[in-house]
């Protein structure tokens, strides 16, 4: 009688399954440092939002395989992506997550702990061959190469935030292509001997110098010193406090955000910082928002939110600023803060900003009218 094997484990050893894919690794400089220093009750929190920023970062379209505590494993199978995409990818994930952090680092508690303890990023890229297994509902990437990208997260390189290419990744890439992506920082070859493996070689590059394109929430936010931001201004008919407080609502938010069809959350959460909101749109599709931080001030208020789920513009980040006017009246700026990095993409750079500009110039409008018409219906009582 024939039979037919079709558990892998059973072939026969010549029987590859194996298949060529890129691993992607960032991981948390620091993670296990601030988690003894902080415990778990003060830590969870925020680096669960550091992973999911992480996650949100994913501009290649990787397949997420696991989180493995302080380190995420990506992976894409077939061709690998350009040393530009790559370098992009990276640059993306690096300044969300520096964003983040420039942001959360005001507040008293995060600050003092992120003070003593600092966080941030280094991340292993290497190309090889993989094979896939399902175990239950977990997907389990087995090989090698999958060994050797864990391995190189230990490595001898001095420093704590940067980009790792192993030789096996870069040889698929052109030479001149390599120096251009790198133009500017300072790419510097290494090698590490692993038990079983042998040297392996790889080139590495420092992420410091991207700091300069960090958020300040303090500084003035113009074009020139933020490409990647916006602001729009407008003066509305109503106290500060008033304004301030319909914009934190929820249950308002789809009366002023342009196309928002309906808005869901956790009634017992509201106006937390750090709980999120979901947005659902007239033309289908989900976006988060989580309010982040506000701070309040005689003379300033700052209310600043994220935005996720949202592929255009991953990360994202909303500020508003409002200072009182004259008499009952608000001077309202708002700041739309993204990270993309492809620079000299003409989608983006005109279209994505144009529909994105569109939509914020509506809301904002909508927003006036929402307080002016709350502020007049309270003056007639």
């Amino acid at each position: 009688m024939e039979s037919t094997v079709t558990n892998q484990s059973f072939l026969p050893h010549d029987a590859d399954d194996s298949q060529p894919a890129l691993l992607f690794i960032p991981d948390i400089s620091g993670f296990t440092r601030f988690m003894h220093e902080n415990g778990v009750r003060y830590s969870r929190n925020l680096i669960a939002d550091l992973l999911e920023i992480i996650i949100e970062a994913n501009i290649i379209n990787m397949e997420l395989c696991e989180i493995q505590g302080d380190a995420i494993l990506f992976y894409k199978l077939g061709t690998p992506p350009t040393v530009d995409e790559i370098v992009s990818q990276c640059k993306q994930i690096f300044l969300d997550f520096q964003n983040y952090l420039k942001i959360m680092d005001r507040g008293a508690l995060v600050g003092a702990q992120l003070a003593e303890n600092p966080l941030t990023l280094k991340i292993v890229v290497h190309y090889g061959r993989i094979s896939i297994t399902q175990i239950r509902d977990y997907t389990k990437l087995m090989g090698t190469d999958v060994i050797v990208a864990h391995r190189l997260l230990k490595n001898s390189i001095v420093g704590a935030e940067y980009v790792l290419m192993t030789e096996k990744y870069l040889s698929t890439q052109k030479p001149e292509d390599i120096a251009k992506s790198f133009e500017w920082t300072q790419l510097k070859e290494g090698f590490n001997n692993y038990e079983h493996m042998g040297d392996v070689h790889y080139r590495y590059a420092f992420l410091t110098p991207l700091r300069l394109l960090v958020t300040d929430p303090t500084a003035e936010h113009t074009r020139e010193n933020y490409p990647n931001t916006f602001s729009l201004k407008t003066k509305i008919a109503a106290p500060v406090e008033m304004v301030l407080r319909i914009i934190r609502n929820y249950r308002l938010k789809n009366r002023w955000l342009h196309k928002v069809k309906s808005v869901t959350y956790d009634t017992k959460k509201i106006n937390r910082l750090g709980t999120y909101f979901l947005c659902e749109m007239e033309k289908g599709g989900i976006i988060e928002i989580q309010t982040l931080q506000c701070r309040v001030t005689p003379e300033k208020v700052e209310y600043i939110e994220k935005i996720s789920n949202f592929k255009m513009f991953p990360n994202a980040l909303l500020f508003f600023y409002l200072t009182p006017g004259v008499g009952p009246e608000t001077n309202l700026t708002l700041e739309f803060h993204y990270s993309r990095v492809s620079v000299g993409d003409y989608f983006y750079d005109f279209f994505g900003r144009k529909q994105i500009k569109g939509f914020m110039k509506t809301s904002v409008k909508q927003l006036k009218a929402l307080c002016e018409q709350v502020h007049a219906k309270q003056q007639l009582k």
